[in-house]
């Protein structure tokens, strides 16, 4: 099976040069990877990569990426955070029909994870959400969701002080 998903980087000063780094990332087993380099300091790697599940693909790129930078922080892995027209593109609506389902049903709708200028949710919440209510929802999206959510819950969850997450697990539940 194949899964699809990009992992967001934070460069060290030791990974600034973008040529080395993608030469150092094919050396690596990154070579199904697109490599974004748009921003300075930052790299984007955008992966269709092969695995028994979307776990198995995603860990082990993200340990393929570690090797090749050692020293990188991960920001994101996706699809995960989005908005209402990430969402929408993902299952293949339009996002004033996505807005319209949103508005339609507050009580049930899955709550953002921010709320402002710019509403994320977890995709995961939402396509569950959808596919209780019978859309036509891909599974390996799902796995995909599923997966990019917990490494990005992994990686906040180990800035938190466990006294603070001990004080702190039953009121935010």
């Amino acid at each position: 099976m194949e899964y699809a998903f990009t992992l967001r980087f934070l460069l060290s000063q030791a990974d600034h040069d973008i040529d080395v780094l993608v030469e150092r990332l094919g050396e690596a087993g990154c070579d199904d990877a697109l490599v974004g380099t748009g921003l300075p300091g930052r790299v984007a790697l955008s992966f269709v990569r092969e695995a028994d599940s979307a776990k198995a693909a995603m860990v082990s790129a993200l340990a393929d990426a570690r090797r090749a930078m050692p020293s990188a922080t991960l920001i994101e892995a996706a699809p995960d955070l989005v908005g209402l027209t990430d969402i929408a593109d993902a299952v293949g609506m339009s996002r004033q029909n996505m807005r319209k389902l949103m508005i339609g049903y507050p009580e049930s709708f899955p709550a953002p994870v921010h709320e402002g200028s710019t509403t994320l949710w977890h995709l995961l919440d939402v396509l569950v959400w959808l596919d209780q209510r019978d859309y036509s929802i891909d599974p390996v999206l799902v796995d995909v969701a599923a997966t990019a959510m917990q490494v990005n819950l992994a990686r906040c969850a180990s800035q938190v002080a466990p006294a603070m997450a001990r004080e702190l697990r039953a009121l935010v539940a």
